[in-house]
C-alpha cells in the first residue's frame, strides 16, 4: 500500500508545482531576441546622411532596407548580441506590441562613432509605447513614443519623441534642468510643453564606457519606471500622446531600439507581463 501511496502523492505534487510554476502570478520570460538572427525585429532607416550627419536624401532607407548591416547579429564578450553601428539613425523594432510589463535588456557601448560624434556623448535610446507609422518622428527616424534615454552620464532621462507625453514629479537645478524628484511638483514633460520633452534621471547608476549596464522598464496601465543597475531612476505618470490636436492615453505599442550615431551592443532582451509594480520600487 506505501509503494503505491508515496509515488501518487510525489506525482500529484509535482503536478501541483507545475501549475504554480505557470500561474499568471509567476508568469515565464518571453526573450525579444534569440541569440540567431533579427527574426522577431522589423529594420527601420531615415535618411542617407553624410559624416556630418546632415540629410543628403530625403527619401528614408525604409522598411527592411539595410544594405550597410547597421543592425547585425554578432558575438561579444563571448555571447550573442544585437551590434547597432550607428552609421544611419533608424532603429530597430519589435513585431509585437506590449502593454502591463516588465522588461529587462543589456546594453554595452562600443567604440565607434560617426565623424559627427566624435566630441559628444555616445548616444542610442530604448523607445517603448511605440505607435504609428515608422519615421513619424524626429525627421522621418523613429516612431511615436516615450523614451528611456540610453546616453553616456544620462542613462535613464525621459524623452517624448514625436508627441509621446508623461508628468514626473521633478525640481529644476541650478542649470535649468527639470530633475526627477519623487518629491517635487507633478510636471508635464512633452514637446509642446514649456518644461520641454526631457526629464533627467536623479542619480547616475551608469558604468564606465565598455563595461555591461542592466536597465530594467516597468510599465503598468499609464505609469512607467526607469530602472538602471538596479536603482530606480523615475518613475513616471499618465503616459499620452498629442493626437490631433488633443491627447489620448499611451499605454502599449511596440519596443524600439534607436541608431543614433554610435556603435552599442544589447543583448539578453527579454520581457514579462506584470499584474503590479513592486511597492519598494515605487517608493523610490
Amino acid at each position: 500500500m506505501n509503494k503505491i501511496t508515496f509515488p501518487l502523492v510525489a506525482l500529484v505534487f509535482l503536478i501541483a508545482m507545475a501549475i504554480f510554476s505557470c500561474s499568471p502570478s509567476n508568469p515565464p520570460w518571453q526573450p525579444l531576441f534569440n541569440g540567431s538572427d533579427l527574426k522577431g525585429w522589423d529594420t527601420y532607416l531615415g535618411p542617407l546622411r553624410d559624416d556630418s550627419m546632415k540629410v543628403v536624401d530625403s527619401i528614408p532607407l525604409g522598411l527592411n532596407n539595410d544594405p550597410n548591416h547597421v543592425f547585425s547579429v554578432v558575438t561579444e564578450g563571448g555571447e550573442p548580441a544585437i551590434r547597432i553601428s550607428g552609421e544611419n539613425f533608424g532603429g530597430i523594432s519589435t513585431l509585437q506590441e506590449f502593454e502591463n510589463y516588465h522588461l529587462v535588456l543589456e546594453f554595452k557601448w562600443g567604440e565607434k562613432k560617426v565623424p559627427s560624434f566624435k566630441d559628444r556623448k555616445r548616444d542610442s535610446g530604448v523607445l517603448y509605447h511605440a505607435v504609428g507609422p515608422q519615421g513619424a518622428a524626429d525627421g522621418g527616424v523613429w516612431m511615436r513614443s516615450q523614451e528611456f534615454q540610453i546616453q553616456e552620464g544620462d542613462c535613464g532621462d525621459y524623452w517624448g519623441v514625436g508627441g509621446g507625453v508623461f508628468d514626473v514629479p521633478a525640481v529644476k537645478n541650478s542649470k535649468g534642468l527639470y530633475v526627477y524628484d519623487k518629491n517635487g511638483a507633478m510636471t508635464t514633460f512633452s514637446a509642446l510643453s514649456s518644461t520641454g520633452r526631457r526629464c533627467t534621471k536623479d542619480q547616475d547608476a551608469e558604468k564606465p564606457t565598455g563595461q555591461w549596464n542592466t536597465i530594467e522598464l516597468y510599465c503598468l496601465g499609464d505609469t512607467s519606471l526607469h530602472v538602471v543597475n538596479g536603482i530606480v531612476n523615475m518613475v513616471l505618470y499618465h503616459s499620452r500622446q498629442s493626437d490631433n490636436g488633443g491627447e489620448t492615453p499611451l499605454k502599449k505599442g511596440k519596443i524600439q531600439i534607436q541608431s543614433e550615431g554610435c556603435e552599442i551592443f544589447y543583448r539578453s532582451i527579454k520581457i514579462t507581463p506584470i499584474q503590479k509594480i513592486p511597492d519598494d520600487l515605487l517608493g523610490g
